[in-house]
């Protein structure tokens, strides 16, 4: 009687497990998969001549150059700034953590769009900031300055967030040992704290720069959108789409999906790697 139920229970545990496998793998191919087939395809559809001559247009490579410029700056920010907030955070307790915590979360709860506005409203000609910029000829929005900002702000929390607990799990045991032994604050950094770090390091990296690049919204508020010279790869698909260039906007979306997917595979990797390490960690411990 008990091995009967058990079978049947089996059965029915088969049969829904095919049922979710089935949903999931409809939902990966109609709103991931489809989308992504269709991208290249219509990339393509003027043939591989369309396809190049629609990335060498000099307007597609000024935003392709613009875009590698402003994914750059912003990562190098996004470095800094991620190992500085993680180690703070991490390693310190002091009054208002959980509030700087809180407000490191805050690219990712506000709209890139209200990110822009708010970008303006400070440093536009209109905003706070703006006459002491006019009067010191200094241009933030509707320039280059101003979409660095705003990929910045965009993609800020990204390696902090990743660092932070990784950081918190390891402890800081060996660095205080470091210490103790004589290195300085720097030695310990750059021999102990960041080899430690830098699979988290790279995946933040990773993640960090490919939001970068497909940013839209804060920078279309902040760009101007002046074609050939403020418009990154994201803007070039949207003018190139709305001047019924549709061979031209999808031929660089396929770039931009080409390097989200070499981003996912590398994020890949990088976790198999991460994982391997941390398992062989753990059995040599």
């Amino acid at each position: 009687m008990a091995s009967a139920k058990c079978v049947g229970l089996r059965r029915q545990g088969g049969v829904v497990n095919v049922i979710m496998i089935t949903v999931a793998l409809l939902f990966m191919v109609l709103f991931l998969l489809l989308p992504l087939i269709t991208v290249f395809a219509q990339a393509f559809a003027g043939g591989i001549s369309g396809y190049v001559a629609s990335i060498v247009d000099p307007n597609t490579l000024s935003a392709i150059w613009l875009t590698l410029i402003v994914a750059a700056v912003a990562l190098v920010v996004n470095v800094v700034f991620g190992l500085a907030a993680s180690w703070c955070l991490a390693r310190f307790r002091f009054p208002g953590r959980l509030a700087l915590l809180t407000v490191l979360d805050l690219p990712f709860s506000v709209s890139p769009v209200v990110a822009g506005l708010m970008l303006v409203l400070l440093y536009g000609r209109q905003g706070w900031l703006g006459p002491w910029l006019e009067a010191h000829n200094l241009k933030i929005i509707f320039a280059l300055p101003g979409m660095m900002i705003a990929t910045i702000f965009v993609t800020l929390p990204f390696i902090a967030r990743e660092l932070i607990p990784l950081m918190e799990e390891q402890g800081a045991d060996e660095e205080e040992a470091a210490i103790l032994l004589g290195a300085s604050g720097w030695q310990m950094f750059w021999r102990i704290t960041i080899p430690k770090l830098r699979w988290g390091l790279l995946y933040g990296v990773l993640l960090s720069n490919a939001r970068a690049m497909g940013e839209f919204g804060a920078v279309s508020v902040v760009s101007g959108n002046i074609l050939g010279l403020t418009d990154t790869m994201s803007l070039d698909v949207k003018a190139l789409y709305d001047g019924y260039n549709i061979v031209g906007s999808f031929a660089v979306a396929s770039l931009l999906a080409s390097l989200a997917l070499v981003t996912l595979i590398a994020k890949t990797v990088l976790e198999r790697q991460f994982l391997g390490r941390s398992t062989k960690e753990e059995v040599s411990a």
